[in-house]
């Protein structure tokens, strides 16, 4: 049972993820403004699908031209990650309530897996808590987005602007990759492939196509020198 002490130290946890998302979350939902959808929608989309770069990626693509399946396959290769993330907690949701650890791997993401992990290594912490963590950034995220949306409409904030958010996420998600060998092919073939593609016309699928050449050339690459 969590107490008004255990809820205190997740919204302390909590509170960096939440000032970043407000950061964040407001150009995610400019962007969605851009293509048609209300606040009501946004903050749905927020709700049940919470993912910052999938939701990025989707007004991005579709403002592209991307055919649907290329938004549908981009958005859900990106989102793999938090498989891993929630088979890493695995171990801490030992004993606890499924419905409570299903709502715990449901909600992690990039920033309250770090946050929780830390709390999980220093001990003293519990899949409630955790889950708060989770849910308080979530909140913040949603209504960062709705706020997005109102601003959006009412001032008309330049998408190039709002659209760079997105850039910068990868750019985080990159950047905090440990830079082994593998993850430097993935990035250079990630890259180069997307360049290809666009320089023959294929705008569309360029980062589908992209990301799949990436983690191709890795998986190759760690083959070739494993078996060296």
């Amino acid at each position: 049972m969590l107490s008004g002490d255990h809820i205190r130290q997740s919204l302390s946890a909590a509170l960096p993820i939440m000032l970043g998302y407000v950061a964040i979350g407001i150009p995610c939902g400019i962007l969605c403004a851009s293509i048609g959808l209300n606040a009501l929608q946004v903050f749905l989309l927020s709700a049940l699908f919470y993912s910052g770069a999938g939701q990025f990626m989707i007004p991005n693509m579709w403002l592209a031209g991307s055919p649907l399946a290329s938004i549908v396959a981009s958005v859900s290769l990106v989102n793999t990650r938090q498989m891993l993330y929630s088979a890493a907690f695995a171990p801490a949701c030992k004993g606890v309530r499924k419905r409570l650890a299903f709502l715990f791997a449901a909600t992690v993401t990039d920033e309250s897996y770090g946050v929780n992990t830390a709390r999980f290594e220093a001990g003293d912490w519990s899949v409630g808590r955790a889950t708060l963590v989770n849910l308080f950034s979530q909140s913040s995220w949603a209504l960062s987005n709705v706020a997005g949306v109102l601003v959006g409409n009412a001032i008309g904030v330049p998408l190039a602007i709002a659209a760079f958010a997105m850039t910068s996420i990868f750019v985080c998600l990159l950047v905090t990759q440990r830079p082994t060998p593998a993850n430097l092919v993935a990035a250079a073939v990630a890259v180069a492939g997307v360049f290809a593609c666009k320089a023959v016309g294929l705008g569309g699928p360029a980062i589908l196509v992209g990301a799949l050449a990436g983690v191709a050339a890795a998986l190759a690459f760690t083959w070739v020198k494993e078996r060296g």
